[in-house]
């Protein structure tokens, strides 16, 4: 039944609506009426005319901030990685619902779902920005709000997403730092003495991000015709590990090697094969992973970098980079090299060539020159 109307005494009409199913729950919306039954009557019909037009103003009087907490457990921790699913509690807890006592930061919380509006989204984002928050923290924040009320607009808790039509500020775009080829080869040449040599130097020549080649088999390894299949991606929480899907559906693929770091990934696999059989029972996991501790469980991306990688950067003199730019540096190798950068974002896994294009384009002039100064040769034998 849509809605009832219950005498509760002389002249007093408690009206009952059903609104639905949301989240879960069934909804209702309750409203003693004083007067007659003929009063009742008229604002039942015309709360049950507002509903079905999705004109019911009152429909939730939750706060924002509550809502965002149980949407996060209800909707968004079940879907999503567990390191994308931190980020979006800090999105909200940081700067969407926080603790703070800015008059324009603390609205957003306690403001009820019904009376969200555009113009207090915008204020809310303005502020953030005012207060020096990078715009690239800003957008993921509002990628979050607009996720949770478009799930909002979906359970029928209001009518439309407020958050759908905010001006965001625009990007700083970082430089990305890359090792040049002359760095590149000195890096080479100083992890040579590394434990992990093989690692350093398919990440190089690979474009994979340190997560794909953490998760890599030797399952996926093809020595025969010197290439590797990239298939999932490890994914860290503390202690707790697994393997998941890649980035992207563009990240399974498929990555032709140097035939020298084809004969590392050899050399590496014999090697661990020796720790294998040294080890007693009980000793090592063996999960097939190429890159494994001495018990067989899967390297430490945070313990590999300031471990080994930062020390072999400064020892022999180059820039302090991060692990994942070794990928950075890959791809701005092949695109100076004059490599297609079609071939160059399908070895990266890029969902299209436009991102790579976009971000390597600090390369781009450079290759420009170099493909005028090939026409210049090609037409005019200059």
């Amino acid at each position: 039944m849509a809605g009832q109307i219950i005498k509760r005494g002389d002249n007093k009409f408690l009206v009952r609506i059903y609104l639905g199913n949301y989240g879960g729950k069934k909804k209702y919306l309750s409203k003693t009426i004083h007067g007659n039954k003929k009063d009742a009557e008229y604002y039942l019909n015309k709360v049950l005319r507002d509903r079905d037009l999705g004109e019911l103003k009152d429909f939730s009087k939750e706060l924002l901030g509550s809502f965002l907490e149980r949407w996060l457990e209800v909707s968004a921790k079940p879907r999503l990685a567990g390191s994308t699913f931190i980020s979006y509690k800090k999105s909200v807890s940081i700067y969407l619902t926080p603790d703070s006592d800015n008059t324009i930061l603390k609205r957003l919380k306690n403001i009820p779902l019904a009376k969200l509006d555009p113009i207090t989204i915008q204020e809310h984002i303005n502020e953030l920005s005012r207060l020096g928050i990078a715009p690239k923290t800003i957008k993921n924040a509002h990628g979050v709000l607009n996720s949770a009320l478009n799930q909002a607009v979906s359970w029928g808790y209001i009518r439309y997403n407020p958050a759908s039509k905010i001006n965001l500020p625009k990007n700083n775009r970082k430089e990305i730092k890359t090792l040049t080829p002359e760095q590149s080869k000195i890096f080479m040449e100083a992890v040579i003495s590394s434990p992990h040599k093989t690692l350093f130097s398919l990440l190089l020549t690979s474009g994979m991000r340190p997560g794909e080649a953490l998760a890599l088999k030797w399952s996926d390894v093809d020595f025969e015709n010197n290439r590797i299949h990239i298939q999932r991606a490890i994914q860290r929480q503390g202690s707790v590990w697994c393997l998941k899907e890649p980035k992207t559906p563009q990240s399974r693929r498929q990555i032709p090697l140097p035939i020298t770091v084809m004969k590392d990934l050899d050399e590496h696999r014999i090697k661990q094969l020796e720790t294998i059989l040294k080890s007693e029972p009980g000793e090592y996991t063996n999960h097939d992973l190429v890159f494994a501790t001495n018990n067989g469980e899967p390297l430490n991306h945070k313990k590999v970098y300031y471990n080994h990688f930062k020390p072999i950067l400064a020892h022999a003199g180059l820039p302090d980079i991060r692990l994942y730019s070794l990928r950075h540096t890959c791809a701005t190798l092949l695109l100076i090299a004059g490599t297609n950068p079609k071939v160059v974002a399908e070895r990266l896994g890029h969902a299209s060539i436009n991102l790579t294009l976009d971000t390597y384009s600090h390369v781009l002039p450079g290759i420009q020159e170099t493909a005028t100064a090939t026409l210049e040769n090609m037409l005019f034998g200059n």
